[in-house]
C-alpha cells in the first residue's frame, strides 16, 4: 500500500524528508481490529515529533505516520464487528479534548479552565466542550490578537491572552480575582511549567499533552504550589492506551460532542485542505504556528 514515510537522515528529520512510500506493508488487523482504507487524515504535532525522532511509538502501534483518519472499513481481523460492517464510513482518534477535559482533568459544571494554544484544533474543540458543559469561565492563550479574537468572538471563550506580549499567568490571576483556574490544558511543556503553577487555583488539575516548549526545566522553578495549592500534574497520550480506555474515550466523545457536531452547535474549523502528495507542505504549515484549526490531507 501507499503511506507517508520518512527518509533516513542524520539527526532530526526535516519536513522535506517525508515521501509517499508505495511499498509500505499493508497492516494485518488483529481479532478486535478493523482495517480501514483511509480517505483523509489530519496532521498533528505528534506526527512532527515522530518525524524528528522525539516520539516513542507504542509497541502495539504501527510505525506508519498518522493517527487521525477518516475512511471506509475494508475488513476485520476476526468475526466480531461490534455493529460495523465492510463499507461503513468511520473516523478515529479524535478524542484529545474530550480526554483532557473529562478523563484527566475531571471537569464538572462550574469549574474554570485555561486552554493553551487556543487556536489549535484540540483547544478549539475544548473551548466549545467546556462552554457546553457549563464552565464558569474559559480562558485561552495564543500568539496573535487575531487568534485571540477568533477564540473569544467566534468560539465564545471568556478572555484570551497573548503569550508574546502579555504575562499570561498574571493576567489569569487578575481575571480570576487572584483565585487562579481549576483546570489547565497544556501542550507547551517546560517553558510554561512555572506559569501554569502560578496560574493554578487550589486543587487545580494541570493536564500535560505536549512538549512544544521543551522538556528541561530552568533552574529556580518553584514547585511549592504542588503542596499549598494541592495541584495535580498529569501527562497523558492516546496512542499508547489499551482498547478498554480508548473505548471509554469513544463513548465519552459520542455522549458529549457528537450530537453537537451533528446538529451544528459545535464548529468544525479547518485551516487548510491539501492533497496528501503535499505532505511536506502540510508539515511545514503546522510548524509555522500560523494555522487556526485543522490541516487535512486528502487521498485521491
Amino acid at each position: 500500500m501507499r503511506a507517508v514515510d520518512i527518509k533516513p537522515t542524520e539527526g532530526p528529520a526535516p519536513a522535506t524528508a517525508l515521501w509517499i512510500n508505495d511499498q509500505t506493508p499493508k497492516p494485518k488487523p488483529k481479532p478486535a481490529d478493523a482495517l480501514v482504507k483511509v480517505k483523509a487524515f489530519g496532521v498533528n504535532r505528534m506526527d512532527i515529533m515522530q518525524r524528528m525522532g522525539n516520539y516513542r511509538v507504542p509497541p502495539q502501534a504501527p510505525s506508519t505516520l498518522g493517527v487521525e483518519f477518516a475512511g471506509v472499513i475494508e475488513g476485520f481481523g476476526g468475526d466480531e464487528a461490534k455493529g460495523f460492517k465492510v463499507g461503513d464510513e468511520v473516523f478515529g482518534l479524535a478524542y484529545g479534548a474530550t480526554q483532557a477535559l473529562y478523563l484527566v482533568g475531571e471537569f464538572s459544571k462550574g469549574k474554570s479552565i485555561l486552554w493553551h494554544a487556543g487556536a489549535s484544533s484540540v483547544s478549539i474543540a475544548g473551548i466549545q466542550l467546556s462552554k457546553a458543559a457549563g464552565a464558569s469561565a474559559v480562558y485561552v492563550t495564543a500568539g496573535s490578537q487575531a487568534k485571540i479574537d477568533f477564540c473569544t468572538k467566534e468560539l465564545g471563550a471568556t478572555a484570551g491572552f497573548n503569550y508574546r506580549t502579555q504575562k499570561w499567568p498574571e493576567e489569569i490571576l487578575k481575571a480570576t480575582g487572584g483565585k487562579g483556574v481549576d483546570i489547565i490544558v497544556d501542550f507547551i511543556g517546560a517553558s510554561y511549567f512555572q506559569g501554569n503553577l502560578d496560574a493554578a487555583g487550589r486543587d487545580c488539575r494541570i493536564v500535560h499533552l505536549g512538549i512544544m516548549g521543551g522538556t528541561k526545566l530552568e533552574p529556580g522553578v518553584d514547585i511549592s504550589a504542588f503542596l499549598w495549592k494541592r495541584v495535580r500534574f498529569e501527562g497523558s497520550s492516546l496512542r499508547s492506551r489499551d482498547v478498554t480506555y480508548q473505548g471509554k474515550l469513544r463513548d465519552t466523545l459520542a455522549e458529549h460532542a457528537m450530537p453537537r457536531f451533528a446538529d451544528g452547535r459545535f464548529k468544525i474549523v479547518v485551516d487548510k485542505v491539501l492533497d496528501w502528495e503535499k505532505i511536506v507542505e502540510a508539515h511545514q504549515l503546522m510548524e509555522s504556528n500560523t494555522i487556526q484549526g485543522k490541516i487535512i490531507c486528502t487521498i485521491n
